[in-house]
């Protein structure tokens, strides 16, 4: 299974502010090549904040060719072929942004993230940056720059897909639990973990009714959860409000009440950090319902 590794470092937080891309290319499970450009942004700003993580200044991208000089040289090499990012939903944002900035259409592309499938390889681990799965791995890295890190990234995908047993492109569902991600002239279908969802049962969560409580505002309401609580488990939640007199919902529909928020995962969610739930909860209020989406902290004051 021959792959691309990309890897961007920017100039700013804006996402079309590319100051390096690197390469790293895989032929028959073997590193061939690692090639990386210094860009010179649109924008002549460099944030402190940027320049402290990967060092990379104003007047070292000063006489270097923006980014839709260097599409020419770049375009060809990734054109139709399956590419990896760690953190894909960051690498893929800066050239889709970037492209679109330039107004260049899109190439046409597989990918993937590999910070997706590795929490699936080396499960238990207590965080899954490049740096922590490098150190696990005994990969050199000298991080952030774009060179090292796509290097590294290659590196890791090989052992992630040798301890998988992934050998091709449509292993990735089944053995890595990861869609393929795909980008193309007028859009993109996004590399997302394909979660298994243990399914529960919500007609065996029966309320207590000495603990119902007429004056709560969920009291005979129909309630659905979303992302992760910090006080309590999802279950626990949806017992508690059952006590008070809820009705729990799975899904959003016309007939719920209170969408209650949770902590959301950036790597799962969309871009703009919504979960499915709250996108619908949100068109369900522009066609005028009565649905309410609370946070945890007002969801525990209301209990």
């Amino acid at each position: 299974m021959d792959f691309i590794t990309i890897d961007f470092e920017t100039a700013t937080s804006d996402r079309d502010s590319p100051c390096e891309i690197g390469l790293t290319f895989v032929k028959d499970r073997k590193i061939i090549e690692t090639k990386s450009w210094l860009i010179k942004p649109m924008y002549e700003q460099f944030d402190y904040f940027n320049i402290l993580i990967h060092g990379i200044r104003p007047e070292h991208v000063a006489d270097k060719p923006e980014f839709n000089e260097l599409w020419t040289e770049i375009k060809p090499l990734v054109e139709n072929q399956f590419l990896i990012a760690h953190n894909a939903g960051f690498d893929f944002s800066v050239l889709r942004r970037t492209l679109q900035a330039y107004q260049i259409p899109f190439p046409t592309l597989n990918y993937s993230c590999s910070y997706i499938f590795s929490k699936k390889v080396w499960q238990g681990l207590p965080a899954y940056d490049l740096k922590t799965l490098c150190k696990v791995n005994e990969i050199s890295l000298q991080h952030h720059r774009a060179a090292a890190d796509s290097r590294a990234t290659a590196e890791l995908a090989l052992k992630a897909f040798d301890l998988a047993g992934v050998y091709s492109i449509d292993d990735f569902p089944e053995k890595l639990k990861t869609t393929v991600g795909q980008l193309y002239d007028g859009g993109y279908r996004p590399s997302e973990t394909k979660r298994v969802h243990k399914t529960t049962d919500l007609t065996k969560i029966i309320g207590d009714p000495t603990k119902h409580n007429v004056e709560s505002i969920f009291y005979g309401r129909t309630c659905v959860f979303t992302g992760a609580l910090s006080s309590m488990t999802r279950a626990e939640a949806q017992q508690t409000i059952a006590d008070v007199g809820a009705i729990i919902g799975g899904n959003v529909t016309r007939d719920t009440d209170f969408l209650i928020v949770g902590q959301q995962d950036y790597r799962v969610v969309g871009e703009d950090g919504l979960s499915s739930k709250q996108e619908k909860a949100i068109k369900l209020i522009e066609k005028g319902s009565t649905l309410e989406i609370i946070s945890e902290d007002d969801f525990l004051k209301n209990l």
